[in-house]
């Protein structure tokens, strides 16, 4: 028995089967279409719907234009040796004497660092300072050494203070309290905490 006859016995109309026709030529009487046409069932038709970007180039296109951005270039951090070095001598009449000399042992230059120098003993009032240092408490004096170029001039800064009252020693520490930002991969060579007593000799660093 062939299908026709099953599908008549059943009751229900039959099903025309599924014809392709190569090559693709339209029938006498119509329109000449710009290309092929394919005639596919409706399901199949269905599961090609996802794969037409892809067919077409869109999907491609589209995947270019929302890929991931380049990440932003991130600064570099200088790196700068920053080096202080010098004496400082007490009396017994409670003058304090400090002189640092501060250079930059590179790789890079620096435009400025500010010097800290913690004393621990008060200053007396009304010191006498630089125009490049300003007095943070009567503990504390903070200095500019200026531009600190690689291979050039040694910043020097000399202060000639008075303590409050007569002490028979003073600690000193030195420091670097800000350098720009740049990374200081030796700072054992500006950091220093010396004992004066007051005997009126230099004690260096």
């Amino acid at each position: 028995m062939d299908v026709m006859s099953n599908a008549r016995r059943a009751g229900s109309p039959p099903r025309t089967p599924l014809r392709f026709r190569f090559p693709f030529r339209p029938r006498s009487g119509s329109p000449s279409p710009s290309r092929p046409q394919i005639r596919l069932p409706l399901a199949a038709a269905t599961a090609l719907l996802p794969l037409l970007p892809l067919l077409s180039g869109a999907g491609t296109a589209a995947a270019a234009a929302t890929g991931p951005e380049p990440a932003a270039a991130v600064p570099a951090v200088p790196v700068a040796d920053v080096a202080h070095h010098g004496y400082v001598t007490l009396t017994d009449a409670g003058r304090l004497e400090v002189t640092v000399e501060s250079r930059s042992h590179g790789p890079a230059s620096l435009a400025d660092t500010t010097l800290k120098l913690s004393f621990s003993t008060p200053l007396a009032r009304g010191q006498a300072l630089p125009g490049t240092c300003v007095q943070g408490s009567d503990r504390v004096v903070l200095c500019s050494t200026g531009a600190l170029r690689v291979g050039g001039t040694v910043r020097r800064t000399a202060l000639d203070l008075r303590t409050s009252g007569t002490p028979d020693e003073v600690t000193v520490k030195v420091a670097t309290h800000w350098n720009g930002g740049a990374h200081d991969r030796d700072p054992r060579n500006n950091l220093h905490e010396i004992l004066a007593p007051a005997t009126g000799d230099a004690y260096a660093f």
